[in-house]
């Protein structure tokens, strides 16, 4: 693999990590979506200095922190035929690695910063991830030529705020999926009227002692079109 990982002691490091935390998690990963995530990684890591995907600079962090917290959801924002968007996209998390291990899913990355879309669309064309639309704009003046069955985010907002201003890129039936750290009980009772809790799943992240969860939010049947 060429770029940063040029020993091959750290490339088999992180290899055997990554495989440890699949098993760990029941996530059936093949050889090829494991080096599309050590390749994205590795990106990751080279273009960081520049711009600034993340305050952690150590590979072996990043693949803890980033990557494999990202796969936790994988199996949990619902079926691979269901369109997803990332709202505060990033880096691209958690929206490349679920793009990675879901090829057939259709996920676009949603992001203001020009600098980070430019990474993401760098990203889905040297992989490359044919499934993944990246898209530079504010989340509340995106409007999708399709309605998505998902949003989702990774520590972007409060829920109240992601159900704001993202609520119009949702299909009628379709489902918010926040990850959050420990259990946002004042941004659950501040959720605006017609928003209801579906689940809250904690998450169990190898490597990983701070509390995860994932907050599954739906429109109640009396909510109104957004629009």
């Amino acid at each position: 693999m060429a770029g940063i990982f040029t020993a091959r002691g750290e490339i088999d490091t992180l290899r055997r990590r990554l495989a440890e935390a699949a098993t760990q998690m029941s996530i059936s990963m093949s050889d090829g979506q494991s080096e599309l995530l050590l390749r994205y990684l590795d990106m990751f890591v080279r273009w960081n200095g520049a711009y600034n995907l993340s305050a952690i600079r150590d590979p072996a962090q990043m693949l803890e922190r980033h990557i494999i917290d990202s796969l936790s959801v994988v199996d949990l924002c619902g079926g691979e035929s269901e369109s997803l968007v990332d709202v505060g996209s990033g880096g691209g998390l958690p929206g490349i690695p679920l793009a990675i291990m879901q090829p057939e899913r259709a996920l676009t990355l949603l992001d203001s910063n020009g600098k980070k879309t430019r990474f993401l669309f760098q990203v889905a064309t040297q992989l490359p991830l044919p499934n993944i639309t990246v898209v530079n704009e504010r989340v509340e003046r995106f409007i999708p030529s399709q309605p998505f069955a998902g949003v989702v985010s990774r520590a972007f907002t409060t829920l109240a705020d992601m159900v704001e201003n993202s609520e119009h890129l949702l299909a009628p039936d379709g489902k918010f999926y926040a990850m959050k750290g420990r259990w946002p009980e004042g941004e659950l009772s501040a959720l605006p009227k017609g928003i209801k809790v579906e689940q809250v799943r904690p998450l169990s992240v190898p490597g990983c002692d701070a509390d995860r969860h994932l907050i599954v939010l739906a429109r109640d049947s009396a909510r109104g079109d957004p629009a």
